[in-house]
């Protein structure tokens, strides 16, 4: 059961989907999340990138599926595919799972029952910003077999942890540097293709 499952997530691929909900603070966002299972005795996700989606009108389907039909086409070359989705809300104080977050879930579900859904805790990134936190600053969704998603864990954590340890002061750093800034999503890249939607160059 994907109950059982632990996930674990790059540092990079971690970062870029904060920087994504930094740059849009008015707006909701939403991700992708891409990886593997891991072949040994314990099931664990392992989220090694992610691909920033939209920031406004994230509910439509047909950019939701063009994305879906790139993102798949170019991951599926390097052995990875989609694991799972990440969401932040509009309002800071939001950390309800919305209809759009669920139904989108329930799509990768339907290919992967381990799938994970990620919900942006803003309170969470605002103790990482003065120095307090360094768990993740993502709340951890999974489905279970009453087909609702749930908090996995107590705090919701424990079964989410970041690959490198350090990974929120190197956030920290990047937020100073407002790096946010050079992220792009494939709202920009529908709007100009020139864009890229796999932010190449965000960590050289």
């Amino acid at each position: 059961m994907g109950g059982e499952s632990g996930y674990q997530i790059d540092q990079n691929a971690y970062i870029k989907l904060v920087l994504h909900a930094l740059k849009h603070k008015t707006s909701a966002v939403n991700g992708l999340l891409l990886g593997r299972l891991s072949s040994g005795s314990d099931l664990v996700v392992e989220i090694t990138d992610s691909v920033p989606l939209f920031h406004s009108q994230i509910g439509l389907l047909p950019p939701l599926e063009i994305a879906l039909i790139m993102i798949e086409e170019f991951y599926s070359a390097q052995g990875l595919s989609i694991v799972g989705y990440f969401h932040a809300n509009e309002r800071f104080d939001d950390v309800e799972l919305g209809s759009v977050a669920k139904n989108i879930g329930d799509h990768i579900y339907r290919y992967l029952p381990q799938a994970a859904l990620l919900l942006l805790d803003n309170k969470k990134l605002q103790a990482v910003s003065s120095g307090k936190d360094m768990t993740p600053v993502m709340q951890l969704y999974t489905r279970d077999a009453s087909r609702t998603w749930k908090l996995a864990g107590s705090d919701g954590n424990s079964r989410l942890a970041i690959k490198e340890p350090s990974a929120n002061v190197v956030l920290l750093d990047y937020i100073s540097s407002e790096k946010w800034k050079e992220i792009t999503d494939f709202d920009d890249h529908l709007d100009d293709i020139s864009k890229d939607w796999l932010n190449s160059a965000l960590f050289k």
